[in-house]
């Protein structure tokens, strides 16, 4: 009986030994990672395969990631591109429904930063659901993104290719009107309470890559409001507006009531529709070409 476990003993030994070197060298479990907008590394231990999409933004980033079969749950205005109309709804980005998200089961939520509310971005991460916040603030900032969703998502190949088009693109534009003369533009935001953005915004990037002069750049807030007596003792020699639809063009309208401003005296009363221009997608190459257009197009009237 003693030999018996011996040889039994000996033979566990000799399995070990082969063993062992075996599970020494096997890699470690390799996270996927990335930094989001927020300055937190997020890891999963496998790649996301349901995606919750918090802002129409984030859709559109996650879609041009290569990732758009993953997404299982958006947010209102989330129509672009068109197969995300009809991924369940979660909501707003300013409220969203947790209930209804929870049960849809997705293993990352893709946040927005200023949009979505914090509180409720906490609840999720509270119950196990990884949030990645992003808030591109620049075209590098939208390329970037596009591939850390890529990452995240195990679509490397064609978010890297989707970034990259998009970078080389608006270099294109850039270098296109990197002679143009200056145009002093006034963009609207909103219209009640009437509000602008500053050059540290998306949108003052692309003024700026346009030749265009924000008469409201040096103003510290990001998206300030102000009054109608700035605009006029501003007196841009463009007014750019996105309006509240595709195709609503009635914050323009409404500058016709002063014809002693010069965008209003020469016609330049110019709309982008937004989905193109507020929207930190793949999309802003778009909109960034025809707001240059529209530039040119005052240059023409002086």
């Amino acid at each position: 009986m003693q030999r018996d476990a011996l040889v039994t003993a000996r033979a566990c030994l000799a399995v070990l030994g082969l063993v062992l070197p075996m599970l020494m060298s096997a890699p470690a479990r390799a996270d996927v990672c990335a930094a989001d907008d927020s300055g937190q590394k997020v890891c999963l231990d496998k790649p996301a395969r349901r995606i919750a999409a918090l802002s129409p933004g984030a859709t559109e980033l996650v879609y041009a990631a290569g990732a758009g079969d993953q997404v299982v749950a958006v947010v209102s205005y989330s129509d672009y591109p068109p197969e995300a109309r009809q991924v369940p709804s979660v909501g707003s980005h300013t409220r969203l429904d947790l209930e209804r998200l929870v049960s849809l089961a997705p293993d990352l939520a893709i946040g927005w930063s200023t949009g979505n509310p914090g509180e409720q971005l906490t609840k999720l991460d509270a119950l196990g659901i990884p949030v990645f916040m992003i808030e591109p603030r620049s075209v590098e900032g939208v390329s970037s993104a596009i591939e850390r969703l890529a990452t995240l998502a195990g679509s490397e190949a064609e978010g890297h290719a989707a970034a990259q088009g998009f970078r080389d693109g608006m270099a294109e534009l850039a270098a296109q009107y990197a002679d143009a003369d200056p145009m002093p533009v006034f963009y609207q935001v909103w219209d009640e309470p009437l509000m602008t953005v500053n050059d540290d915004h998306l949108i003052g990037e692309v003024i700026a890559l346009c030749g265009g002069r924000n008469v409201f750049g040096k103003l510290e807030r990001l998206v300030p409001r102000i009054g109608t007596e700035a605009v006029l003792a501003a007196d841009p020699e463009a007014i750019v507006a996105g309006g509240m639809g595709e195709e609503n063009r009635d914050w323009l309208d409404a500058w016709k009531r002063y014809p002693e401003l010069q965008a209003v005296e020469r016609d330049n009363l110019f709309f982008v529709p937004p989905s193109l221009i507020q929207r930190p997608t793949p999309r802003l190459l778009e909109g960034s070409r025809i707001f240059c257009e529209k530039l040119d197009e005052a240059r023409s009237r002086r």
